[in-house]
């Protein structure tokens, strides 16, 4: 399935890199230290070589010749890419391909000087690697080389129609395990601990086979005892912390599957004895991040850039918030950090953030078809907690459509309900 997405890809590599004016994208890929875009660009496997490169070329009317210079070719490289006996040894290879296009411009993930986000991912070339390029092509091609992040970000923040099928799933598969995480099935109110929730849902990654690209993280917010704030959010508990009646607990995890990565969050109460529903300002809080989440998918189209994305959405909460003050509600403060998705689970593209807006980034439009995690938060004071404020976090994977973002799976409108 990977492969054939790949084949898609590459399709669609040519015009991407005249649009970024790079002639020649190489990519290269050092023993037990993967590039992280060779198995989006290369078919998705272990790369044992010493020093392998994936080798794009735009040779004019005859379109995009590809190469894959290693000390071996197997059948899945070849269906791919031209890789010839001799390109075995891989410096005559690459000194023979450059020859062949003498490319005026030659694309490498190295740091930009003016692009933003760098990223690991756009800026991996390691020094020994580089070396080995500038000693291997000689001082005139490296004056060509130049940064090829503007090109990775838009490979790599392209999704592919043939991938929803297999994104949806995923993303189903991280509700239904954080759903049975947040629930009775793991925790016995003031028996179970934060560290048994993580453990289970590690148990169950194990189990299913499926990967994650971070620790699955877990907040507790409680009565009588103020979260302490960690960068700006609210900090993780420690595994120690023993989940308590009355608790609002906070999830936030993601699978990988199929090159893809989802990033998801979710809230459950936990039930007071003679309780049947969370306190009614809870209830209010969490509408108050739903409104948030709709917000932003409404003010999104392709084309337009995120900042103003931001500012639609930061807009319309001031209002509402104006509002429940009018209506004798407490005020709530809005807070957005949504990101791309894909490939990596911070991925590369636009974002959705208040990091962005308060750095006045230059403009970046929304691509048709993109995925993006609507990470954002709404904070207010609870009435039934004294006054006491409290946080409604949630995170939902969505794609960009010509009529906003499209949720993968129904949004959270009512909080789990642990008994």
């Amino acid at each position: 399935m990977r492969e054939g997405w790949l084949e898609k890809r590459h399709a669609l590599l040519l015009e991407m890199m005249r649009r970024h004016r790079i002639a020649m994208w190489i990519v290269v890929n050092e023993e037990f230290h993967d590039d992280p875009v060779t198995q989006y660009v290369a078919p998705p496997r272990p790369y044992a070589g010493g020093r392998d490169f994936f080798v794009f070329a735009d040779a004019g009317a005859r379109g995009l010749e590809r190469y894959a210079i290693t000390g071996y070719a197997e059948d899945n490289l070849v269906r791919f890419f031209q890789s010839p006996e001799e390109f075995r040894k891989v410096k005559e290879g690459i000194q023979a391909v450059v020859a062949r296009h003498d490319p005026s411009t030659i694309g490498l993930s190295i740091e930009p000087k003016d692009y933003r986000p760098s990223r690991g991912v756009t800026r991996s070339l390691t020094k020994a690697s580089y070396e080995f390029l500038a000693d291997a092509l000689g001082p005139r091609m490296e004056a060509r080389f130049v940064p090829a992040g503007p090109l990775i970000e838009e490979y790599l923040d392209t999704r592919l129609p043939e991938e929803r099928e297999a994104y949806a799933e995923l993303c189903a598969a991280t509700e239904e395990l954080t759903r049975r995480a947040l629930s009775n099935q793991v925790i016995v109110p003031g028996r179970t601990t934060v560290g048994e929730v993580r453990r289970f849902l590690y148990d169950r990654l194990a189990e299913l086979g499926y990967g994650t690209w971070f620790q699955p993280d877990m907040r507790v917010q409680r009565k009588g005892s103020a979260g302490q704030l960690s960068r700006g959010f609210l900090g993780v508990a420690p595994e120690k912390v023993l989940i308590e009646r009355g608790d609002l607990l906070h999830i936030d995890f993601g699978l990988t599957s199929f090159g893809l990565n989802t990033d998801w969050q979710k809230m459950a109460y936990v039930l007071r004895d003679g309780e049947t529903d969370a306190p009614a300002g809870l209830k209010n809080l969490l509408a108050n991040t739903n409104a948030l989440q709709e917000a932003v998918a409404r003010a999104a189209r392709p084309g337009i850039a995120s900042g103003d994305v931001y500012d639609a959405a930061m807009n319309a909460m001031k209002a509402r918030s104006a509002e429940s003050v009018a209506q004798g509600r407490v005020p709530f403060a809005a807070q957005i950090y949504s990101h791309p998705l894909g490939n990596q689970g911070h991925g590369l593209g636009p974002s959705i953030d208040f990091r962005a807006a308060s750095r006045n980034d230059p403009p970046r439009p929304l691509r048709l078809g993109s995925y993006v995690a609507v990470e954002l938060n709404t904070k207010a004071a609870v009435p039934e907690w004294g006054g006491q404020e409290a946080f409604a976090m949630e995170e939902d994977p969505a794609e960009l459509t010509s009529d906003g973002y499209r949720f993968f799976r129904p949004r959270q409108t009512e909080y789990y309900l642990i008994k």
